[in-house]
C-alpha cells in the first residue's frame, strides 16, 4: 500500500480544514465533537464516491499510464491550488456560493452564538468535501485503497479541525494561516510525482 500517498491526500484534503479551525479559534467560535463528525462524514462520503469513480475509471486504462494518469492529475491539482492561492492573495474575492465558506467560515455561524452546531455544520462541510473529490478521483486512478484512503481523510478531518481551533488564537497572530493553500498544492505535487515515479 503507498501509505505516503495515503497520508499526503488526507493531509492535503483538509489543510483548509486547519485554516478555518484556526479561523474559528481566533474568534472563540466553538466546533463541538458532532458538528466536526459530520463535516468529516461528509469528507468521507465525497473521497469514497471520487476514489471509486477513479478506480473504474482505471479500468480501462493500461495499468502503466493509471499511475502516470493519476499523478499527472495530482500536479495539476497541486499546480491549480498554487495558483488560486496566488491570486486570492492578490485581491480580494467576493465569493456567494458553496465555496464562499472555506475562505470566510464565519458566515457558517448563522447565528452569532459564537458555536457551530451540527446544523450549520453541513453547509460547511460540504464545502470542505469539495476539497477530497478531485483529489479522491486521482487516488483512485493511481490505485489507492478506497477504503483506507477515506479513513485516513475522516481522522485528519478530525484532527485538522479540532487542531486548528485549539491553536487559532497563537497561529492567527503569525502568517502561517495564509500559506495552507499553498502548501496543499505543493504536497499534492509532490505527492503526485511520487505516484508517477515511484
Amino acid at each position: 500500500m503507498h501509505w505516503i500517498s495515503m497520508i499526503g491526500i488526507a493531509l492535503a484534503a483538509n489543510l483548509d480544514n486547519l485554516g478555518i479551525g484556526v479561523s474559528f479559534g481566533a474568534r472563540s467560535t466553538r466546533v463541538p465533537f458532532i458538528s466536526n463528525l459530520v463535516i468529516a462524514i461528509l469528507s468521507m462520503i465525497a473521497a469514497y464516491l471520487s476514489i471509486t469513480l477513479g478506480m473504474v475509471i482505471s479500468q480501462y486504462v493500461p495499468s502503466n499510464y493509471a499511475n502516470w494518469g493519476g499523478g499527472a492529475l495530482i500536479i495539476l491539482i497541486g499546480i491549480y491550488a498554487v495558483i488560486s492561492d496566488y491570486k486570492s492573495n492578490s485581491k480580494i474575492q467576493n465569493e456567494n456560493g458553496i465555496t464562499s465558506y472555506i475562505h470566510s467560515p464565519n458566515k457558517a455561524d448563522k447565528d452569532n452564538n459564537k458555536v457551530i452546531s451540527w446544523k450549520e455544520s453541513l453547509t460547511l462541510g460540504v464545502a470542505l468535501a469539495l476539497n477530497c473529490v478531485v483529489g479522491g478521483f486521482g487516488a483512485g486512478v493511481t490505485g489507492l485503497s478506497p477504503i483506507m484512503t477515506t479513513l485516513f481523510i475522516g481522522l485528519f478531518s478530525l484532527l485538522t479541525v479540532d487542531i486548528g481551533v485549539r491553536a487559532g488564537q497563537q497561529i492567527a497572530k503569525t502568517l502561517i494561516g495564509k500559506w495552507f493553500n499553498l502548501l496543499g498544492g505543493v504536497l499534492l505535487i509532490c505527492i503526485g510525482l511520487y505516484e508517477m515515479f515511484v
